[in-house]
């Protein structure tokens, strides 16, 4: 595969549990003052013991002076895409531009039926998806939006206030037909974790958002990579995904940017946080992105 030649990214997953939130608040003013790029928070609402994302999300951002954040990933089907691309434009102007919006088609229909929403399945939730997409950059462009499809009625608002920094739309999709809408409309693609889409099973969806993308006549470097990765860094027995020291993290990492062209790494620790934390910001971090460099370099 390629290396597409982004500079790396590396963030925290913050489990939005109403009983971790203190620990939530800990781990956001570590990873900031540590130089992470991203707190990742997902939005599962329908979750009686999570925080709603959104609220999460913007009280930690007052609580942090440089480090960005990004859904992983936002509810389409729950988030009115003009009102998620409204509460995204605020926070980055609050916030000097510290936003970035993960967002998904909704995967469980029958927990979204459950909060009222309308589930989408298969075809529609995929046009559903592109067209929110689409709808969403509008908005966040400023000025007039409209959209009169099957899926969407908006007759015409003034969007604003338009943000300081680009807030990106980074797809979370793991099939065909929304890996190819990554590559047609989105900013970048958002993997799901590695323990369901493991490393073997990247390249083809790679190679299919670079197809797709360059169809629509974009450069397939245009599209941002994420990974989000489980495991463990040290020595704690075997956990779920990757598992080993901080030297095999940083090897691993490294040959997952090059040769998997993942610009972008989301940890979720399966271990204790904030041992995690410390080790990956201090260890796992500074090592691959002198490797990557010196990879790079050579070429």
């Amino acid at each position: 595969m390629t290396d597409y030649g982004h500079r790396l990214s590396f963030g925290l997953s913050l489990t939005p549990a109403a009983d971790a939130f203190e620990q939530a608040q800990r781990l956001a003013r570590r990873a900031d003052d540590d130089g992470l790029d991203y707190l990742a928070v997902q939005d599962h609402p329908y979750q009686a013991g999570y925080l709603e994302t959104w609220t999460l999300i913007s009280h930690l951002s007052a609580s942090t002076s440089r480090i960005s954040f990004m859904t992983d990933v936002a509810d389409l089907q729950l988030r009115p895409p003009t009102m998620l691309a409204k509460a995204a434009a605020s926070l980055s102007l609050i916030t000097g531009g510290r936003v970035q919006l993960g967002v998904g088609g909704g995967a469980f229909a029958e927990a979204i039926a459950s909060m009222g929403g309308l589930p989408r399945r298969g075809e529609k939730m995929v046009a559903f998806t592109e067209e929110s997409l689409h709808l969403m950059h509008q908005a966040l462009a400023g000025g007039v939006v409209r959209m009169q499809t099957a899926h969407h009625a908006v007759t015409g608002y003034h969007a604003g206030p338009r943000p300081p920094a680009p807030v990106q739309l980074w797809l979370g999709a793991q099939k065909n037909r929304m890996l190819a809408v990554t590559g047609r409309s989105a900013d970048g693609w958002i993997s799901p974790l590695n323990i369901y889409v493991p490393p073997e099973e990247v390249p083809w969806r790679q190679q299919l958002i670079d197809d797709a993308a360059t169809a629509a006549g974009r450069e397939p470097s245009a599209v941002r990579r994420i990974y989000n990765v489980i495991g463990t860094i040290g020595a704690h027995g075997e956990g779920p995904g990757l598992n080993g020291s901080a030297d095999m993290w940083a090897e691993t990492l490294t040959d997952w940017a090059v040769r998997l062209g993942f610009d972008t790494f989301v940890f979720w620790p399966a271990a204790d946080a904030e041992e995690q934390l410390s080790l990956f910001t201090s260890e796992v971090v500074p090592a691959v992105r002198a490797r990557v460099a010196s990879l790079r370099g050579q070429r």
